[in-house]
């Protein structure tokens, strides 16, 4: 399964079985955080086998079931770390889709649970994602038409269409796509809608348009 099909075959789970990560998938996860935090200064860290998280009412009114493992986004708190998460924290997700695990990205239905990741001095926590072997494969959300989250100086070329459709698969927080990318003289801006989580979205977003569009045809404004 390469990148794209991931795109597509991901939907966002909230019930998972109790089944533990093998050993060879928690070495491939581990190399691919390395490979993120080593791009983007982060400190992304992979949490397993702790089911208290998700233990408690927040996460069972959000429906969650089962999670025991999942990603912990960490970033200095200065430049602000949410986009950069958004990013890379989508690149996990679709790492894990390849390796035949479902994932959910939460920001306010689990507990922080005292060591059980790392919090440095000046970083802080921006969201985590919850990581396993789903009881579904989820279902595909509702997107907004192409045109409300796009602008174009000109004729709009097949390579930013086909980013524009990526980006709409992005999940976003309550399913919102506050986000809109501008065609301009060759370059593509990406901006956030007001709104709570939205920088956030817009690098989950970022990362999906690069992989429908491909980075040889642009540049980021």
């Amino acid at each position: 399964m390469d990148l794209l099909e991931a795109m597509n075959a991901r939907h966002s789970v909230r019930q998972y079985q109790d089944k533990p990560l093998d050993a060879a998938t928690v070495s491939a996860l581990t190399e691919e955080i390395a490979l993120c935090n080593q791009e983007s200064g982060l400190h992304i860290q992979l949490v397993r086998n702790e089911p208290k998280a998700f233990s408690g009412f927040l996460a069972r009114y959000g429906k969650f079931s089962g999670v025991k493992n999942y990603f912990a986004l960490v970033g200095a708190k200065s430049p602000a770390p949410e986009e950069p998460c958004g990013y890379y924290g989508e690149r996990l997700t679709l790492r894990a889709q390849q390796l035949g695990l479902n994932t959910c990205w939460v920001a306010l239905s689990y507990s922080k649970v005292k060591g059980a990741f790392s919090i440095g001095r000046g970083e802080k926590l921006c969201a985590v994602i919850a990581v396993g072997y789903g009881t579904t494969q989820g279902v595909a959300h509702r997107s907004k038409p192409s045109a409300a989250v796009m602008k174009a100086t000109g004729p709009i070329p097949e390579w930013f269409r086909r980013g524009i459709d990526a980006a709409l698969l992005a999940p976003t927080a309550v399913n919102q796509q506050k986000f809109l990318f501008t065609l301009q003289n060759g370059q593509v801006i990406a901006e956030p809608g007001r709104g709570l989580y939205t920088k956030i979205d817009l690098g989950i977003a970022k990362y999906h348009f690069e992989l429908g569009a491909g980075t040889d045809h642009f540049r980021w404004a």
